[in-house]
């Protein structure tokens, strides 16, 4: 962090660059206690664990969680982002996209948290994208939808019809082949005043509720990091354009690519000339690494188009993240997963169905969640795990007769309908206006 003033900020961009920050932080902090609601509702329902022992608890391995992730999800969240943008020469359309981002997606959460309503902040990131591509080919001299994932979009619309069938249906089904496989009736009747499951059922609990704590800092926190560094890369280009770390060997197979691919990729000419004979990007002149950021994500790009190999390694040096950035981030989830968190605990937990949820439906509903987020590593669909685990509480409750509070499965599927046209037009008008002071 040594680093962060080397550029010579201004006043006027230093209260910018610490604002952004703020932003970052409280998107993160928001994402938190918002999203706490997958984890613990379970574990504090079933008397598996006490309330604040598992909101800490979620809240450690979620911040565990961002460090062992890596930033691979950060950079494929980044990367449907118009390239225009991520690429502009000045860092006023940057900062826009990024600011308009962030706020959209806060509001949304915000707004979703209030009502206690259990909602994907995964799809509000990618709604509040999707708006910004719109937005952008609003402008002149673009076509309209032009820069826009519409792929990306589709899997995110299917996501969305798909995640709370699983929940349900899975969910559904498991409880009623436990009740045939163990036909213990403690394990489905609410429990009793304080005491807690019998052990291997608490057992299963807490480890769900351990790993989808720990997987939700590694995939979400990811993109508070990718989120983090372009504000960087747009204000202190110098010293954050590229990474200051990269080994010799992968700057040489960046520069061999370059010249093997300069003929076809017209941005590799010049990259090859400011990589050639460098042991280093620091060696790279101050002035041109912003530059030679621009030329590697367009050739990156240009390679998935052609569907050529070698857009990895070019992107080796610009992708990552300094230490300092994955301890904010850390904090922020860690500390918002403390915090706020009742709200939609209390809906996951008692306003979904009639009854109060059982041990059985618990684990039930906390398992399949967990054999969700699997399921979206493997496939690469942005199944919700907040969508698995409130329709799966719910498909319990069917399974088990004890029926459903249709107004708040109502409010809820309104909530999850409205996530991606609500935060595209919030990200789209924000941006917008952004645009006309951030130049």
């Amino acid at each position: 962090m040594d680093l962060l003033f080397r550029d010579g900020l201004d006043t006027g961009k230093t209260v910018l660059l610490i604002l952004s920050l703020l932003i970052a932080c409280g998107f993160e902090f928001v994402n938190g206690f918002h999203d706490t609601a997958n984890a613990v509702a379970t574990v504090i329902y079933t008397r598996s664990m006490k309330p604040w022992h598992a909101v800490v608890w979620s809240g450690i391995c979620n911040f565990l969680g961002v460090f062992v992730g890596g930033i691979a999800v950060a950079m494929a969240i980044v990367n449907l982002l118009p390239v225009e943008l991520l690429v502009s020469k000045g860092a006023g359309p940057g900062l826009a996209m990024v600011l308009a981002l962030l706020l959209a997606a806060v509001a949304w959460n915000l707004g979703t948290w209030y009502f206690g309503l259990p909602a994907s902040s995964s799809h509000t990131m990618i709604g509040a994208i999707l708006g910004i591509g719109l937005a952008n080919s609003l402008l002149p001299g673009h076509s309209f939808g032009a820069g826009v994932n519409w792929r990306k979009a589709q899997e995110v619309g299917l996501a969305l019809l798909i995640s709370p069938l699983i929940g349900f249906g899975v969910s559904y089904l498991l409880l009623k082949l436990a009740k045939v496989l163990i036909p213990s009736p403690e394990l489905y009747t609410a429990p009793r005043g304080d005491r807690p499951p019998v052990w291997w059922i608490r057992a299963i609990l807490i480890g769900t509720c351990t790993g989808v704590s720990f997987s939700h800092g590694s995939n979400d926190g990811q993109k508070g990091v990718g989120l983090v560094m372009l504000i960087l890369i747009g204000i202190l280009p110098v010293t954050y354009a590229l990474n200051p770390h990269s080994p010799p060997a992968e700057i040489r197979k960046a520069y061999e690519i370059a010249e093997q691919q300069k003929a076809s990729t017209p941005e590799l000419a010049e990259a090859a000339q400011l990589l050639a004979g460098r042991s280093s990007t620091l060696e790279v002149p101050s002035h041109r690494r912003i530059d030679l950021r621009r030329n590697l994500i367009l050739a990156d790009a240009r390679f998935r188009e052609l569907g050529l190999e070698g857009g990895a390694a070019l992107r080796r040096l610009t992708d990552y993240a300094p230490t300092w950035v994955m301890v904010m981030i850390a904090l922020s989830l860690g500390i918002g997963t403390m915090i706020g968190w009742q709200r939609i605990v209390v809906t996951v937990g008692e306003k979904i169905g009639k009854s109060h949820l059982t041990y059985a439906q618990g684990a039930v509903a906390e398992t399949v969640a967990m054999m969700t987020i699997g399921l979206s590593a493997l496939t690469g669909l942005a199944v919700s795990t907040t969508h698995v685990l409130s329709s799966g509480v719910a498909g319990t409750m069917v399974a088990a007769a004890s029926g459903l509070q249709m107004s708040t499965v109502k409010k809820i599927a309104s909530a999850w309908i409205l996530t991606l046209p609500v935060s595209m037009l919030l990200s789209g008008s924000i941006f917008l206006v952004l645009r006309l002071f951030l130049k």
